[in-house]
C-alpha cells in the first residue's frame, strides 16, 4: 500500500491518542519507519501489522479500528489535496459510490502502482442501494463499512451498512446492503 495509508492511521492516531501511542503502536507492530512517505509504496503486512498493533495498544478489535479508520479517511483524503477529485466523483452518495472505480482509475494517474480494489453498485434506489466489493487483499470489509459511514457524514445522509456477503464466510466477495435516511 502507499504510504498515504499508513500516514493516515498515524494521523489518526496521533490525533485521538498522542504521539506516546502511537510510538507504542510502531515498535508492537516491528515497524521501523518513522515517518511515511505517501507516494512510496510500502508492503500491505506493514498496514495489517499496524492494524493489529493498535488493536492490541488500544485493547480494541481490530474490526473496530479499520471501521474507525474508513471513517477518518473519507475526511482525511479530502484534506491531504483530493477533495476535487473527490467532489468530481459524484453529488450523492449513490453517485459517489457508482463512481469509486473510476475515481481509483483518475487517483492511478498519480500512484500508477495503485492496486485499488473494485465496486459495483446494484439495486439502486434513492432510499437503498448494495454495494459489491471486490479486493485481493483480504480481512477490509470493517475499513469498507467505516468509509460508507464517513461517505454519509459527507453527503449529509444517515447511513445504515449490513455485510449480505462475506469472503471470510467464503462469498467470492463482499455485498454490503446500504438503506440511506437523507436529513
Amino acid at each position: 500500500m502507499y504510504g498515504l495509508v499508513n500516514k493516515a492511521i498515524h494521523d489518526m492516531v496521533c490525533e485521538n491518542f498522542g504521539e506516546d501511542v502511537w510510538e507504542q503502536i510502531r515498535q508492537k507492530a516491528g515497524v521501523e519507519e518513522e515517518t511515511f512517505i505517501s507516494m512510496e509504496t510500502y508492503p500491505d503486512a506493514v498496514t495489517y501489522q499496524l492494524v493489529g498493533a493498535a488493536s492490541d495498544v488500544l485493547d480494541t478489535p481490530a474490526t473496530d479500528i479499520l471501521q474507525a479508520f474508513g471513517r477518518y479517511w473519507t475526511v482525511y483524503t479530502a484534506e491531504e489535496g483530493y477533495g476535487d477529485l473527490l467532489n468530481m466523483s459524484g453529488h450523492t452518495i449513490q453517485e459517489f459510490l457508482s463512481n469509486l472505480d473510476e475515481m481509483h482509475t483518475r487517483v492511478s494517474l498519480s500512484f500508477p502502482q495503485l492496486e485499488p480494489p473494485s465496486f459495483e453498485c446494484t439495486e439502486v434506489t434513492d432510499e437503498s442501494l448494495n454495494l459489491h466489493y471486490y479486493s485481493h487483499r483480504e480481512g477490509l470489509a470493517h475499513l469498507v463499512i467505516g468509509l460508507l459511514y464517513g461517505l454519509g457524514e459527507r453527503f449529509k445522509v444517515g447511513v445504515e451498512v449490513e455485510q449480505t456477503a462475506d469472503r471470510n464466510d467464503g462469498a467470492d466477495h463482499d455485498i454490503f446492503a446500504i438503506k440511506l435516511d437523507k436529513k
